[in-house]
C-alpha cells in the first residue's frame, strides 16, 4: 500500500503538456493533501518545446527521470502515450515506482494498430496538417472529449498554449513513431490500476481491457467520458484512485 504522502507524478500524452491536466491536479491534491503532485513535460512539449523529442519511449523515460527532483518511489498517473512511458519506467527502474495508474493507454503486443488509433480518425489527422491553431485544437477536443466540444474557453486556452509552445513537425513525428512502435514484454511488478472510457472515440477501450486481462490488474471503466478521461471526469478519476490506494492498491 502506498503511503499517504507518496508523491504523485502525472504524465500526459502525445504532443500535450502539463497544463492540459487542468482541474484534475487540484482535485487529486484535495484527495491527497499530504502528497506532492508533480507534473513534467516531455522534451519537445510544453516549456521544453524547443528541445528535440526522444525517438523512443525509453528515451522519454530517461529524459523525465533527469527532470524529476522528488525522492522516489513515486506514484505514477499517466494518460495515453504517458502510460507507455510509465510502463517502461516501472519495468526498467522498478525501485522508483510505488504504484501505477494507466489511463486509456495501449501496447502493441496486446492490441492491433487500428484499435490503438481508431481507423475512423485517420482523415481527421490528415486534415489537421493544413488547419490553423484554433482549428487544430477544436479537432483535438472533438476527438478526445465527449463533454467539452462546445467549450470555447477551453479551445481558446489550448490554442494559446499551442502558440506559446508549438510542437514542431519533427517532434510530433518522433512521438507518434515512438508510440506506434512501443512494445512491453514484461508486466510491471508494482500495484497497477487501469482506467478506461468505453465511449473513447480516439483509442478503442478494448486496448485497456486486453491489458487488464493480460496483467490481471485492478480495473475501472467509465461509461460516457472520452479519451481525455481526466478532462471529462476528473472527480471520478481522483476518487477511484483514492479508493484504490486506500484499499491497499493490489
Amino acid at each position: 500500500m502506498a503511503a499517504n504522502n507518496t508523491p504523485f507524478l502525472l504524465l500526459r500524452g502525445l504532443m500535450r503538456e502539463q497544463r492540459h491536466w487542468g482541474d484534475f491536479v487540484t482535485l487529486l491534491q484535495q484527495q491527497h493533501p499530504d502528497a506532492d503532485i508533480i507534473t513534467l513535460d516531455i522534451p519537445g512539449n510544453g516549456h521544453l518545446y524547443q528541445r528535440e523529442s526522444p525517438k523512443s519511449i525509453a528515451g522519454m523515460t530517461d529524459a523525465l527521470r533527469q527532470q524529476l527532483k522528488a525522492a522516489t518511489p513515486i506514484n505514477l498517473i499517466a494518460l495515453s502515450m504517458g502510460g507507455m512511458i510509465a510502463i517502461d519506467w516501472a519495468t526498467r527502474y522498478p525501485e522508483e515506482i510505488s504504484a501505477l495508474v494507466l489511463i486509456n493507454t495501449s501496447v502493441s503486443r496486446y492490441a492491433p494498430f487500428y484499435w490503438r488509433l481508431r481507423w475512423q480518425n485517420y482523415c481527421h489527422f490528415l486534415t489537421m496538417l493544413w488547419q490553423n491553431p484554433t482549428q487544430k485544437e477544436q479537432t483535438i477536443v472533438a476527438l478526445t472529449s465527449n463533454y467539452h466540444q462546445d467549450d470555447a474557453k477551453l479551445v481558446d486556452n489550448w490554442q494559446h498554449w499551442r502558440q506559446q509552445c508549438p510542437v514542431s513537425a519533427k517532434n510530433a513525428y518522433h512521438q507518434i513513431r515512438a508510440s506506434a512502435t512501443f512494445k512491453s514484454l514484461q508486466k510491471p511488478s508494482q500495484p497497477l490500476l487501469i482506467l478506461t472510457s468505453s465511449a473513447d472515440r480516439l483509442v478503442d477501450y478494448r486496448c485497456s481491457v486486453r491489458l487488464h486481462e493480460a496483467w490481471e490488474s485492478a480495473f475501472e471503466q467509465h461509461l460516457t467520458a472520452g479519451h481525455d478521461l481526466p478532462l471529462d471526469a476528473p472527480l471520478w478519476v481522483s476518487q477511484v484512485i483514492k479508493k484504490w490506494l486506500g484499499s491497499g492498491a493490489k
